[in-house]
């Protein structure tokens, strides 16, 4: 196989949360601040910590348990895109080792994606908790290799931000932009799919 390891960012490629996520975010905002912010400007927010995000807002960490108490009101609204659930039975038949870096913390890991019942397709998960420095920097999936043993030319990461670029070229990975999810379509990438189930092909150049 072309890639032995694909690793996959959650919001925006796996699941569609851009807007639950970010309108709870603005929420938090208001709750804390008193400030309404559309939430279409939060965008900068999607694909970092949540932590970070704040940090941005010059609004105190604490406020990461509200941000999570309004995210857990739309946990009915999330689904998978379509396609995800398939591509993963696939690739895990192909013998691939699949793996997730995402800038959720364990706990948002644990509330927002186990829900959906695919954790036993992956063999690490990487959380924001599992680095000192996030997305955009390369450090998670640096981290994702040491842990699976294995070097960048046999890595291939999908996500759907900026942030997930930047970390997939500043650790040697090859990138997937994941079409169906991202809302900029000039983000740099190696491969730019509209369909998760066109990463298998990529598998066999």
């Amino acid at each position: 196989m072309r890639y032995s390891h694909v690793v996959f960012d959650i919001d925006g490629t796996m699941t569609d949360t851009e807007k639950p996520d970010l309108v709870s975010f603005q929420r938090t905002i208001k709750e804390v601040t008193g400030k309404d912010i559309p939430w279409e400007e939060l965008r900068f927010a999607f694909g970092i910590p949540g932590a970070d995000a704040l940090k941005q807002m010059k609004i105190e960490l604490s406020a990461l348990e509200i941000w999570n108490r309004h995210m857990r009101s739309f946990k009915d609204e999330i689904e998978l895109f379509p396609g995800i659930r398939e591509i993963l039975e696939v690739l895990k038949e192909k013998g691939c080792r699949l793996g997730i870096v995402t800038s959720k913390n364990r706990k948002e890991f644990e509330q927002d994606f186990t829900m959906f019942g695919l954790n036993d397709y992956f063999d690490i998960v990487i959380c924001a908790d599992d680095t000192e420095k996030h997305k955009p920097f390369g450090d998670p999936l640096l981290k994702y290799m040491e842990k699976a043993g294995t070097q960048a030319a046999d890595v291939l990461y999908v996500g759907d931000s900026k942030y997930d670029s930047s970390c997939a070229k500043d650790a040697g990975v090859d990138f997937v932009l994941a079409g169906w999810g991202t809302t900029d379509r000039s983000i740099e990438c190696k491969y730019l799919l509209d369909d998760p189930n066109e990463i298998n092909s990529l598998l066999e150049e």
